[in-house]
């Protein structure tokens, strides 16, 4: 047997976990390497997981608080729901072999190989990231039973589907289109599904006023959602370094910093950006730019130099702010401005890798069509047919009680006595500072 050099992160495993192997035979050089990298992978597993209590305070924090218990259920449902969604259906469709000319996998369907497992670990939970995406978008005025039905549609079909075509080895991958960690796969895909969801909703009551002007309904706590952007940004590392699949071999270093300058970058290019156009460094804003940033070194995390990675990240930032403020003005209610830091970031960050990275404009323009394409179309379709068969939206009484209150039966803040929206109407009209 041909014998590998073991590197640092094999080592490690060697020296942990030696011993206790040792009790039941020697171990070759291989087989401690396969140990580190399944190690790695479930340990980067692990933090994209963690991600899904990042997005819950940060849709939270940047939402009212009469409906962070709804926001919470949202959450943890797209991974219950959607974990088992995949499991039986993603999973096959993304990487159950290549069926009709690259376009899905066709096997692995209710997944049983043991031998696998850890890369269906892996690729759970960036499915379960897609979907999450959506939730703030369409917060405050979604029942919670529609999107009960919605939800299991990404982890099941739209997201596995573009997930074949690229990572799957599928039409995307065989022309050239590259994406490291998913700034199109994962984040612009959720970022367009989002805006879907939101045409076919509608705005907030009381976001827009008889003039069509926007109005601020400022989120009820922005230091939950300073948490949930730094566990965001923490977990980011097992997204972007956890890319590299394997421990033994790869380089694991060079991700993590991309994604530090870029999520640094991206702070500060929207913190200036706000300044100049709002006036004074706007919190919700610079913590958004760092989530922009992050989403945008998503796809050329490993390829694209440690310069290039601060811009890549400012220009995230900036443009995420704009993009923000121009979907405020034609009445597209984002209230944690998730389209833009994931659809618009990502997009810019798909577009990144031919700048920075070496690749192809004409692939990466084609791959981002396609996948901004399929993702608004198919996420429309569902959520105009939950619509026309169920209802999608709660009334205009329970929007105003709180989705809390109407659809749990509960609050988050059982303390807090909420006033009768039609008794007290500056408070369906509050005046803040950016709408977040």
């Amino acid at each position: 047997m041909r014998r590998r050099v073991i590197t640092a992160s094999a080592l490690a495993a060697l020296l942990l976990f030696g011993p206790l192997a040792g009790l039941a035979g020697a171990q070759t050089t291989e087989e401690v390497a396969t140990a580190a990298n399944e190690m790695w992978l479930v340990l980067a597993a692990v933090l994209v997981f963690l991600m899904q209590a990042g997005f819950t305070l940060v849709e939270a924090g940047f939402t009212r608080a009469k409906n962070a218990g709804n926001i919470i259920m949202k959450n943890v449902m797209d991974f219950s729901v959607g974990g088992i969604a995949y499991w039986a259906i993603g999973f096959g469709l993304a990487y159950g072999g290549s069926s009709i000319g690259g376009f899905l996998g066709s096997r692995d369907f209710f997944f049983d190989d043991t031998a696998r497992a850890s890369e269906w670990f892996f690729q759970v939970v960036f499915a379960a990231t897609a979907a999450t995406i959506i939730s703030g978008a369409v917060a405050g005025r979604v029942k919670f039973s529609s999107y009960l039905i919605y939800t299991p549609f990404i982890t099941a079909i739209i997201y596995p589907i573009v997930t074949h075509w690229t990572w799957g080895g599928g039409w995307l991958a065989d022309l050239g289109y590259y994406d490291f960690a998913g700034s199109g796969i994962v984040h612009m895909l959720g970022g367009v599904a989002a805006l879907a969801g939101v045409l076919v909703i509608g705005p907030r009551i009381g976001r827009y006023g008889p003039d069509g002007k926007p109005r601020a309904i400022p989120g009820h706590s922005l230091t939950l959602g300073a948490l949930g952007v730094f566990i965001l940004w923490f977990g980011w590392y097992g997204f972007n370094a956890g890319s590299t699949l394997q421990s033994v071999g790869a380089d694991i270093a060079t991700p993590a910093v991309t994604t530090t300058l870029a999520a640094c970058a991206g702070a500060v290019g929207a913190m200036f950006t706000s300044w100049f156009v709002v006036g004074k460094p706007d919190v919700g804003f610079t913590l958004n730019g760092v989530l922009a940033g992050l989403v945008a070194i998503t796809a050329g995390a490993d390829v694209i130099g440690f310069g290039g990675s601060i811009i890549v990240g400012a220009v995230g930032g900036v443009l995420m702010t704009f993009s923000v403020i121009g979907f405020e003005r034609i009445r597209i209610d984002d209230p944690v401005g998730a389209i833009s830091v994931h659809g618009t970031a990502g997009l810019w960050g798909v577009m990144a890798v031919a700048i920075f990275g070496g690749g192809s404009f004409i692939d990466q323009a084609v791959g981002a069509l396609a996948i901004a394409a399929w993702a608004f179309i198919t996420s429309f379709l569902v959520f105009k047919l939950v619509d026309l068969l169920v209802g999608i939206r709660v009334s205009p009484e329970e929007e105003k009680a709180g989705l809390d209150r109407s659809e749990h039966g509960g609050e988050a803040y059982p303390e807090f006595v909420f006033q009768e929206q039609v008794a007290a109407p500056e408070l369906l009209d509050p005046v803040g500072s950016n709408g977040h």
